[in-house]
């Protein structure tokens, strides 16, 4: 059965910067910050949460069926998708706008700034979810805001389980629609700079909002793991120690390639969240967000 991953489909230019971000900008002079970061190296990726965790899932076997807009320079992209056999039913092209674009600069302790310019991404709510069988769960990840709200609403009256991702989306709501995501939602994952921010707009911990109708709630903290909230109750899952850190990009969305995985393979929460870590682990190894490969037999899955 399909994984419905709804989220945006991206060209990342990503660049490193030798430095760190942290000696660069004064914390004393931000009101008139003006700063250039020499960024000896670049290259072009294909990204976007929607394209990244969908290409997570379809390297451990999985279906998924993403819902996203490209731009009437998505041509490469569309062929990119066809190689790895992930179905375009439900990619939609906007021959008025150009593709999301994300522009990521990295310094040398992995912090990263992004410049994104959403783009086709801005017209994703055209498309609507409706009630199919063949699905059997789904995401709501970083996408435009319309869109967000309204898969949220869609996937809701369609009976199907999805994971409410708001990722670098999250600014865009209030506390209180933030709550209805939750609401809606089956599972809530968030990065820990999101998770207080989640707690701080809602005027509810994590462990407050794990209670109640939520299958479980997951923070994630890079390298030291993740926390598990279910029913309010905590279980922290270890990290995953990584080959080599070369590159973070897309890093959290291969988390959740692994983690839908494992929830579309009818595991329990914590089992599937230490098999996301361990894809985590393995991208970050790998420059760009959709270049890893996964050996199943070594993941026994």
């Amino acid at each position: 059965m399909s994984v419905l991953i709804c989220g945006s489909l991206a060209f990342d230019t990503i660049t490193t910067f030798p430095g760190r971000f942290a000696q660069q900008i004064l914390p004393d002079q931000v009101h008139i910050l003006n700063v250039s970061f020499l960024v000896p190296s670049m290259r072009k990726e294909f990204g976007g949460c929607a394209g990244n965790i969908a290409y997570s899932l379809q390297q451990l076997g999985g279906e998924p069926l993403i819902m996203a807009t490209l731009g009437k320079d998505g041509v490469l992209y569309r062929n990119h998708l066809e190689n790895l056999g992930i179905s375009l039913q439900h990619v939609h092209t906007v021959e008025n706008d150009y593709t999301a674009q994300a522009i990521i600069i990295t310094d040398q302790d992995n912090n990263q700034i992004t410049a994104f310019h959403p783009g086709a991404m801005g017209q994703a709510h055209i498309q609507r979810i409706e009630a199919n069988p063949a699905i059997q769960l789904a995401i709501v990840a970083p996408d435009g805001r319309d869109a967000m709200i309204e898969h949220a609403e869609q996937l809701q009256a369609a009976g199907i389980p999805f994971v409410f991702d708001p990722g670098q989306g999250l600014p865009m709501f209030n506390g209180e629609e933030l709550l209805r995501f939750v609401s809606q939602a089956s599972w809530v994952a968030v990065n820990d700079y999101e998770g207080k921010m989640l707690a701080e707009r809602t005027g509810q911990s994590l462990a407050e909002l794990s209670r109640g109708h939520l299958r479980g709630l997951i923070e994630t903290l890079g390298a030291e793991g993740c926390n598990v909230y279910v029913q309010g109750e905590v279980t922290h899952v270890p990290g995953v120690k990584a080959a080599a850190v070369v590159d973070p990009t897309g890093c959290g969305d291969a988390f959740r390639g692994g983690l839908l995985f494992g929830l579309s393979q009818g595991w329990d929460l914590v089992k599937s969240v230490a098999l996301a870590n361990r894809i985590g682990a393995i991208k970050i190894a790998v420059a760009g967000p959709q270049n890893y490969t996964l050996d199943r037999a070594a993941l026994g899955v």
